[in-house]
């Protein structure tokens, strides 16, 4: 891995942005690598949940520019390079986000992507494309108005200014915040919390709450219903009510 720096703690992956010379730029050859490396994560089984983070100065502070800078319309159509980021939302095991200085952009829309954010007190969320003249491209525009509406949606969008861990939290954009120093290990933490968990449980959890995120509510209520019929297929949902009545601690397998 060019870009990446990977190794497991347990049962949670952790995937390290290394580009720290660019403050994490995400360039296309490196978003390739990530996309790759969360893929991985998602078909090894010994993995039960993933966690990306950066560097101490940056998670990514936005695409790398030098790319597009020269590039005409018709390049970028070819180029498709959003296409990789779909299948960042194809991972299906919980995917963390541990978040220490600027999350702009891209690193932003990452951020985003993921399924929950632990932010250490350095970090700044942004989308500030509008002043290059353009625009999010990798979701921020779906993203932060599915979150927090239009009019908070719009005024991030429109004026391209960061906004704290703080306030990332408040808007509902990050979980929790943390000091900088304990910020992947706040992560790694919940992740291995989520590690004990009944995995096509949480997978199925997670596909309905996407699903509900672009979708009526008479679909979500019926998706959800489906997916918690499908679990009575499951040993560990046999294994967790056992457990429950017999007054112990379940061992969840994934089956």
């Amino acid at each position: 891995m060019a870009y990446l720096s990977i190794h497991d703690d347990g049962p949670v992956r952790v995937i390290r942005i290394a580009r720290d010379e660019r403050l994490n730029a995400l360039n296309l050859a490196l978003v390739d690598e990530l996309v790759a490396a969360l893929e991985a994560a998602d078909a090894e089984p010994q993995v039960r949940a993933v966690v990306v983070t950066g560097g101490e100065k940056a998670f990514a502070a936005g695409a790398d520019i030098a790319e597009m800078a020269d590039a005409t319309a018709v390049d970028m159509k070819l180029r498709d390079q959003f296409r990789a980021w779909d299948r960042i939302l194809g991972v299906h095991k919980p995917v963390i986000a541990a978040v220490r200085g600027f999350a702009l952009g891209g690193g932003c829309e990452l951020a985003m992507a993921c399924d929950l954010v632990i932010a250490g007190e350095s970090a700044k969320f942004g989308q500030p494309e509008v002043k290059l003249g353009l625009m999010p491209g990798a979701g921020g525009t779906q993203w932060l108005a599915r979150r927090l509406g239009k009019a908070r949606a719009l005024e991030l969008l429109w004026l391209g200014e960061p906004i704290t861990a703080q306030e990332a939290m408040a808007l509902g954009l990050v979980n929790r915040v943390v000091p900088d120093d304990t910020c992947v290990a706040a992560a790694v933490e919940l992740g291995k919390r989520l590690a004990e968990m009944p995995p096509v449980a949480l997978r199925c959890i997670k596909e309905a709450v996407y699903q509900a995120m672009d979708t009526t509510l008479a679909d979500g209520l019926e998706a959800e219903r489906n997916l918690f019929y499908l679990l009575f297929a499951t040993e560990d949902a046999r294994e967790g009510m056992r457990a429950f009545m017999e007054r112990r601690k379940p061992s969840f397998r994934g089956r």
